[in-house]
């Protein structure tokens, strides 16, 4: 598979990196030897970048990674994040990028993932009353510990993005970018370009409604983080359906699953993007790798972008209580 690099001075990586979140349940119940088969998949399939959080069912991902690589070692280069602190009883959440919260997330994750450091840590979500210039000298200290390679932030503006980047060279930022979800192409990607920082794009399939069965509501699981977001409630899911059709049609057309193409757009928006698809699934990432080997024509991407025009999508990204913490721009 192509490569691209994790910043200006970070590792090179798989063009398409592994999204770990599924692995607790987000999309529906699991199991640790359904994603120990899908880690291996995704090593066969020649990809190098697992994506990972502390919260992603509080300690599950990580746990789940890490004893796959006890017995499967090196390989990969891991990504994995902190900064939102919640209250499993409640569901109540708020964010911490203290030195002393970080420090203490970290280490956790370390343990969980049975490794001495990570090639990226990110700020999952930016405390906006602290300074950001502070929590990048708390990032450059883990650096300087051998605790991670580089640093990264998850879902912040371009303009947090440059003072950050001021301060220590940001390896990468973090957001969900996909045919239907674009605000992303308002300054964070032309940011991330002209900084030399990475572009890793998550959900790049819509939470699956590029995939080629639509997602049914009536499957969801109590955990499915679909059940209260916009996009998958109706009337908007009904409308949505019916907006991505002809792109899927086209898709075929072209001798392409819907996933695939999905994949290739993103690729094709610069060198420095990197889409992290999630699943569980061998199959469904089989498809998705299937992305990289599809050169777009200009052409092509333009007849792309007029069967999905930027805005297309029915329904918010997040519910109100999804996108507390996201910075918003533009």
């Amino acid at each position: 598979m192509q490569q691209r690099q994790l910043g200006k001075a970070g590792p090179h990586v798989s063009a398409i990196g592994l999204g770990c979140w599924n692995f607790a349940g987000a999309y529906g119940p699991t199991s640790e030897k359904e994603s120990h088969e899908t880690l291996a998949a995704a090593r066969d399939l020649g990809i190098t970048l697992l994506d990972t959080a502390n919260v992603y069912g509080m300690g599950v991902s990580e746990t789940v990674i890490g004893s796959y690589l006890r017995d499967n070692p090196g390989h990969f280069k891991l990504a994995t994040k902190a900064g939102i602190r919640r209250n499993p009883d409640s569901g109540e959440r708020w964010f911490d990028n203290s030195d002393e919260h970080l420090h203490s997330e970290l280490e956790a994750s370390l343990i969980r993932l049975g490794v001495d450091h990570v090639d990226l840590f990110y700020i999952h979500r930016r405390e906006a009353t602290r300074p950001i210039e502070e929590v990048v000298e708390t990032l450059q200290r883990f650096q300087r510990e051998g605790k991670i390679g580089g640093f990264g932030f998850s879902e912040i503006s371009p303009a947090s993005l440059r003072l950050a980047h001021a301060v220590a060279p940001v390896a990468a930022v973090q957001s969900e970018y996909s045919l239907w979800t674009r605000q992303p192409d308002l300054g964070l990607v032309q940011a991330c370009k002209e900084l030399e920082v990475a572009f890793v794009a998550f959900c790049p399939l819509g939470r699956g409604i590029f995939a080629d069965q639509a997602p049914d509501p009536a499957t969801f699981g109590k955990q499915d983080f679909r059940r209260s977001n916009p996009r998958f409630v109706e009337p908007n899911l009904s409308r949505n359906l019916a907006a991505i059709a002809p792109f899927k049609d086209y898709a075929r057309d072209l001798g392409a699953t819907p996933a695939s193409l999905a994949i290739a757009w993103l690729l094709a928006r610069g060198p420095h993007v990197i889409p992290i698809p999630g699943t569980r699934s061998a199959s469904h990432l089989t498809d998705c790798v299937q992305g990289a080997a599809i050169e777009l024509t200009p052409a092509q991407i333009a007849e792309i972008e007029q069967i999905l025009p930027a805005g297309f999508a029915h329904g918010d990204r997040y519910s109100a209580a999804q996108v507390i913490g996201v910075e918003t721009y533009c």
